[in-house]
């Protein structure tokens, strides 16, 4: 009888060991899933659409996303450095709005998947290979789009008739704007206008490319969405009041800051854009087998506030075609 309840007593030791054992294994066996992480150049309010189209997709920051966050600051010796902070982390996948910061983010690495946002031409500047096969680790997508730059200064004329000399702010180290200056030269002597190209390439330039509007006499400046200009946007907007010239943006929000007109590819729709691109990568999809996409949504946005400032009456039928109208 003894003998009995000591085997089974063992029996139920050994029994407990097992089911431990198959616990512990089962345990290992069952690891975390892997948190991506998204390496975001200049983090600024518009990449809120880009984080907001994740959260949709069910990316949760802190749980099931991590952000990490470089600033370049609008230098473009500094884009080299932190983007290769980021590569060795290492993220998982990394977004760049702008040329530039894809162009650093591309000579960094050939493993690590890039989505650019927003860029001028991919193609021409060597970012991918075609729109349709782009081929490499880097797909996104991109502001080009065909009569952009006329349809811009055809807009200009509706709102100003008399318009002739209009002023573009260009950055030599961005290819990205200088390919819109060759693409706006030849719009502005179609439409009997001269198009002068005023190059601010660094924050310690900014004075003196002012200067060169005032000297060229521009009635209109139009201004790119280069990261170094959005850096001192304020003191461009204070610029264009203090000299009465009237101001032509890429973004809405600029016409809300006070400035009289804006269009071009909506931002925020890129930005959601962008996201979707990212979460199919991130699900596994090669960034080679995404083309890279055109915008499809733009946006025009007026201030008559401002057009009142300046002394100028807009035609109704312009007014009329606004998706936003600032009183």
């Amino acid at each position: 009888m003894l003998d009995l309840k000591r085997r089974e007593f063992i029996g139920l030791v050994g029994g407990g060991g097992l089911l431990l054992a198959a616990k512990v294994k089962r345990a290992w066996g069952q690891q975390p899933a892997k948190v991506p992480r998204i390496g975001i150049l200049d983090d600024a309010p518009m990449w809120q659409a880009f984080r907001q189209a994740l959260r949709e997709f069910g990316y949760v920051e802190g749980q099931s996303v991590n952000y990490e966050y470089r600033y370049s600051e609008g230098m473009p010796d500094r884009l080299a450095t932190v983007v290769g902070e980021l590569v060795r982390r290492p993220v998982d996948l990394i977004a760049a709005y702008g040329t530039p910061p894809a162009e650093a983010a591309k000579a960094a690495t050939t493993t690590i998947p890039i989505v650019m946002i927003g860029v001028g031409d991919p193609v021409r500047v060597g970012l991918v290979a075609s729109l349709a096969r782009p081929d490499g680790n880097i797909t996104g997508n991109t502001v080009l789009s065909p009569d952009l730059g006329a349809k811009r200064l055809q807009l200009l004329r509706e709102a100003i008739p008399t318009v002739s000399r209009v002023a573009y702010l260009t950055n030599p180290d961005n290819s990205g704007t200088l390919e819109v200056l060759a693409e706006m030269k030849l719009a502005a002597a179609a439409a009997g206008m001269v198009l002068i190209g005023v190059e601010l390439g660094s924050s310690s330039h900014f004075d003196a490319a002012l200067a060169v509007m005032l000297r060229e006499r521009a009635e209109v400046l139009l201004v790119s969405n280069d990261p170094l200009h959005q850096l001192h946007v304020g003191r461009i907007i204070d610029f264009l009041a203090k000299n009465r010239i009237a101001g032509m943006f890429q973004s809405n929000d600029k016409v809300a800051a006070g400035r009289l007109i804006a269009y071009g590819a909506s931002l925020p729709d890129l930005f959601r854009r962008a996201a979707a691109y990212a979460h199919r990568i991130l699900q596994g999809t090669k960034p080679a087998d995404l083309p890279v996409e055109l915008p499809t949504k733009f946006d025009l946005a007026i201030n008559l506030k401002t057009a009142r400032a300046l002394g100028l009456d807009l035609p109704p039928l312009l007014i009329a075609r606004a998706d936003e109208v600032i009183e």
